[in-house]
């Protein structure tokens, strides 16, 4: 059996998000993965089993990296501009030093893996995002308990407070707007955003 290469492991997960970011998951191979790699097609099977083996397991470890890095410096007891502040500022600098796992995540997310990564989680509520999940939703109760936001459904909130952002993101990591021109996200558009989610969110 061959030995395992950390780094050659690296290479291969990092260029299995950017296939998958560049050709969406049906154009997703093995044999393409080790191309890019340029090692043989046998290579990827010594770290996994199969394709949906890689990709499970990148969603995994790269959900848990996340969920750490957004869920740094956020204190659910805080009042609700400060915890949005860190909450955007977390978001904000993981999707601009990481711009292909947002992407990346979306083709999860309107894939067949969506419902079974959702089977995973509902059976084993341990895996990541429980955290992430709980610290926000204490969040979002501390504030409706002081009276700052109405009591609103979770889809509805999390819609106001983060959707402008990451919308933002898409366009910055597309390099257009809405209407095909030239964009770039900037400090100020993200904060001036933010200003006005606040404005929205609040009583």
């Amino acid at each position: 059996m061959r030995n395992r290469d950390l780094n050659k492991e690296n290479i291969i997960k990092q260029k299995a998000i950017e296939i998958i970011v560049k050709d969406g998951l049906d154009g997703f191979t093995i044999s393409k993965l080790a191309k890019a790699c340029n090692v043989s097609v046998g290579t990827p099977y010594v770290y996994y089993k199969d394709k949906d083996d890689l990709i499970i397991k990148l969603v995994i470890e790269e959900g848990n990296r996340m969920e750490t890095l957004i869920n740094e410096g956020f204190d659910p007891k805080s009042s609700l501009e400060e915890g949005l502040r860190v909450q955007w500022t977390n978001r904000y600098n993981y999707a601009i030093k990481n711009p292909l796992l947002l992407p990346f995540f979306e083709q999860i997310n309107n894939s067949h893996y969506s419902q079974q990564f959702a089977q995973m989680f509902n059976e084993k509520p341990g895996m990541f995002m429980s955290e992430f999940k709980n610290n926000l939703l204490n969040f979002i109760s501390n504030t409706i308990q002081r009276g700052e936001i109405d009591d609103t459904p979770f889809e509805i909130y999390w819609s106001i407070a983060f959707a402008p952002l990451y919308n933002l993101l898409r366009f910055h990591q597309q390099g257009k707007s809405i209407s095909g021109l030239p964009f770039a996200l900037t400090d100020e558009m993200v904060w001036t955003t933010f200003h006005k989610v606040c404005k929205a969110l609040k009583k």
